[in-house]
């Protein structure tokens, strides 16, 4: 998935060689504060800062034998800096620079996100106003319920996303928190206002208490807003392969020229960025519970979170970010059919507008329970002898004794059911 699909700028973020320079970021920044304390001499931060470099291939290698990744990776140091070396990792434990760093590379995460999320939110905004008061017909349960507009699906979307950014926002300031505190967060080799200090130097906070690591419920919100969103996306998805059904097409994913919707069948068009979008979204919502799993170590820290973080953390973050890019290209090319909306509104010979005339008619001093049965049994022969219901009802005796034929008229019309449209547009964009 990440060589053929993410796009460039987060596959780099979550690459190995951007991994360990974020590990060496928060290296030199501890060195830094040492030098400023008068714990490590001037001279040697500057060796630090000008000879520390490091080579993937080199701690891989030397992580054969160490079998500890961030031993590796200082040892890697050592051998280009020298002598100065020794004071790389003074006063710190693993923990301290991998969740350190893994707080740079989340918030990074988040700000590619997050711009994505906006490009979204104009798109839907953008379809909801084009299709406003373009009529379709509203469904419950997947059965033709009663008209509404088109652009409100979009308009909700709209707003869904607007609460999955500030979500996304949340997630970001909650993970944005590193910790320099030693082996079981005492500081026991270190004062807290060193933590204090490096934090401060990396854009991050510090976190208030720690163990030896950072605590898992500011990573768990972060895969859980990710999986939130997923969400989301497999929802407008979702809706788009109801629409392109053969027996609906109301509306379908762009079918640009040469593409070919299958190998044995040349008349198809199928969904498939859509079905794409749903099955991603499973893995994201997966990776959240990997993510709550975590939450509860032994004691000061073991090690079972480390593991799957490495393939949740950036899995997650990558697949968000080819769903969001996705989604934005379907929502953006979406084809809609408004003629076909307007078939589809007839397709059950006017039982849409039952709920309209059941209040006509309890506006005209029937009971309810009445006037359910006056429609009902109407409706019912409509299902059943394939009839057209503004025909019987008109031709229904009870029913004309109550309702004028012109009055009949004005409940099988659709102005009534979208004359809100525009104050539910007002409430969402304003």
């Amino acid at each position: 998935m990440i060589d053929r699909y993410t796009l460039p700028e987060m596959g780099a973020l979550w690459s190995e060689q951007n991994k360990f320079q974020k590990w060496l970021d928060v290296e030199i920044a501890v060195c830094e504060v040492h030098a400023e304390n008068g714990v490590i001499p001037r001279d040697a931060l500057q060796q630090i800062k000008e000879r520390a470099k490091f080579s993937v291939e080199r701690i891989n290698e030397i992580e054969k034998t160490t079998n500890h990744d961030v031993i590796a990776f200082t040892t890697n140091l050592a051998e280009s800096i020298g002598d100065a070396s020794r004071f790389v990792h003074y006063g710190l434990t693993s923990s301290d620079v991998v969740d350190t760093a893994n707080a740079l590379l989340l918030r990074d995460a988040s700000n590619i996100l997050l711009p994505k999320l906006d490009q979204l939110m104009e798109a839907l905004k953008r379809r909801a106003f084009e299709f406003k008061n373009t009529p379709q017909v509203g469904r419950t349960h997947g059965i033709h319920a009663e008209p509404t507009s088109f652009g409100l699906t979009f308009a909700l979307w709209y707003d869904e996303m607007r609460r999955n950014r500030e979500r996304m926002l949340r997630a970001k300031e909650g993970v944005a928190v590193g910790k320099i505190s030693g082996a079981v967060g005492a500081f026991a080799h270190l004062d807290p206002s060193v933590e204090e200090s490096v934090c401060a130097r990396l854009g991050l906070k510090a976190a208030l208490v720690s163990t030896q690591v950072i605590q898992r419920d500011v990573y768990a919100e972060y895969l859980t807003t990710l999986a939130i969103i997923a969400s989301t996306l497999e929802k407008m998805a979702l809706n788009v392969r109801h629409w392109q059904r053969t027996e609906v097409r109301e509306a379908q994913e762009r079918f640009t020229k040469g593409q070919k919707g299958s190998s044995a069948m040349p008349h198809k068009r199928n969904p498939i960025i859509s079905e794409r979008i749903c099955g991603m979204a499973r893995v994201v919502r997966a990776n959240s519970v990997v993510g709550l799993e975590n939450v509860a170590l032994w004691h000061e820290r073991d090690i079972s979170h480390s593991s799957a973080e490495r393939v949740v953390l950036p899995d997650s973050s990558i697949a968000l970010d080819y769903m969001l890019q996705k989604t934005i290209g379907l929502i953006d090319g979406l084809v809609v059919y408004p003629e076909r909306m307007l078939e589809n509104l007839k397709a059950t010979k006017g039982l849409i507008f039952s709920g309209q005339l059941l209040l006509a008619l309890t506006n005209k001093a029937v009971s309810r329970e009445t006037a359910y049965d006056w429609v009902q049994r109407n409706a019912m022969r409509v299902w059943d002898e394939d009839r057209d219901f503004q025909t019987l009802v008109k031709a229904d005796d009870e029913i004309k004794s109550r309702l004028s034929e012109a009055e009949i008229d004005r409940v099988f019309s659709l102005d009534h059911y979208l004359r809100n449209v525009d104050s539910i547009f007002e409430r969402v964009f304003r």
